[in-house]
């Protein structure tokens, strides 16, 4: 049993308490929260700063590590697609070896759960001995091409079957995005996630051309298909902002996770709360800086009481691995975010939305949600000298 105490802890599912105490079993779950003055100071384990329950990650690609400063920063989606398709193939022990490391540097960096995209095999291992919960989002596309539908199916379908779901681990099939998925794929897609207790991420409205291809059959897409070869004449414009094609396709009655979320308005907001109340939001700030140099506006998000959650996409496409990096981003240049937003967005918003809630995402007895120490003083202002120490 273990007693640790620091000038503040953090519950997220309540207020910050001072002088606060955390005790935990040998397994690592809270027996109680309360104060150093109920305790005899020498039984207690002393931190200075606060202590936060573990981070969830909620949008990864942990199968492209390997790609770390490979890809050129501020290109604009569409290049980076490219460079992505480019840069994909690497010796096997080169890529195991970027996965083996990247997993240790979310776990170090005080990271407990991942929602990770995976369009191989790659991974797999390393989840099966993580001491990280991994929800795999096996990842599928046809570049809306319903007669290619049961072939991208079959070419994923054994990624899918051979994710374990042991040692706390889930798993579901996803659409890639809007634009890539055509309607037979997404059918597909939801008889397979059956189960209403399941997620379902998928990339959103990344750039502008994105929602111009749903708005009006106009933009950098057509190009982008026309490059591969790909025909869009059966493609028909509707009208309206990509996310409402996503919409019309999933199920609202699971868990639906959107990704990236740039060029994401009030009214799609709105749209999107009105057709679930299992709606939530994925921000990956760094990444949407290194490839588009844009930033969501997260007031609309807070002003809709929008469940955001954080994630850091790939090293392909940012600089480290590390839920703090993100909040410090999003402190930085959208510095009206109060921690305690940045705070449950990192933990327990992403826990509920990968469905781990029961175990992480807030200091709670009962909970074994991990906990980390982040050198912050009263005033709670993250900054570029802010770090995090994992001690669960």
């Amino acid at each position: 049993m273990r007693k640790i105490t620091a000038d503040f802890v953090c519950p997220v599912a309540g207020s910050p308490i001072p002088d606060g105490v955390v005790i935990v079993d040998e397994a690592g779950v809270i027996l109680d929260i309360s104060t150093r003055a109920h305790h005899d100071p020498a039984s207690l384990e002393h931190y200075s700063g606060v202590l936060v329950p573990g981070f969830v990650n909620t949008h990864c690609h942990l199968e492209l590590s390997h790609m770390k400063h490979k890809v050129a920063t501020g290109t604009g989606l569409l290049p980076f697609l490219n460079s992505v398709v480019k840069y994909r193939d690497f010796p096997m022990e080169v890529i195991l070896d970027a996965i083996e490391q990247a997993d240790r540097e979310m776990y170090e960096g005080g990271i407990v759960a991942v929602g990770d995209i995976s369009n191989k095999l790659d991974t797999a291992p390393q989840k099966n001995k993580s001491s990280l919960n991994y929800y795999t989002f096996v990842e599928m596309f046809d570049f809306m091409q319903d007669q290619s539908a049961q072939a991208a199916f079959e070419q994923w379908w054994p990624v899918y079957e051979g994710q374990s779901t042991a040692n706390g681990n889930k798993k579901s099939c996803v659409p890639h995005a809007p634009y890539t998925v055509s309607q037979s794929l997404y059918q597909r897609i939801r008889d397979v996630n059956s189960d209403e207790e399941v997620t379902v991420s998928i990339h959103n409205q990344e750039t502008p051309d994105e929602d111009a291809l749903f708005l009006s059959k106009t933009g950098g897409f057509l190009d982008f298909y026309q490059g591969f070869g790909i025909p869009l004449d059966g493609f028909q414009a509707i009208g309206k902002t990509s996310i409402h094609a996503a919409l019309a396709q999933l199920n609202p009655r699971q868990r639906n996770l959107f990704v990236h979320n740039t060029m994401t308005t009030t009214t799609d907001i709105q749209a999107a709360h009105q057709w679930s109340d299992r709606v939530f939001w994925a921000t990956c700030p760094n990444a949407n800086l290194y490839i588009e140099n844009r930033l969501p506006n997260y007031s609309l998000f807070i002003a809709e009481n929008a469940r955001m959650t954080i994630g850091t996409d790939s090293l392909t496409s940012n600089w480290q691995l590390s839920v703090l990096e993100e909040m410090k981003t999003i402190a930085r240049y959208q510095s009206y975010v109060p921690f305690a937003t940045l705070l449950q967005w990192a933990t327990l918003n992403g826990a509920e939305a990968l469905g781990y809630e029961k175990e992480l995402g807030s200091i709670e007895v009962g909970k074994k949600p991990g906990l980390s120490l982040l050198n912050l003083d009263a005033s709670f202002q993250l900054d570029s000298n802010t770090t995090v120490k994992r001690l669960l």
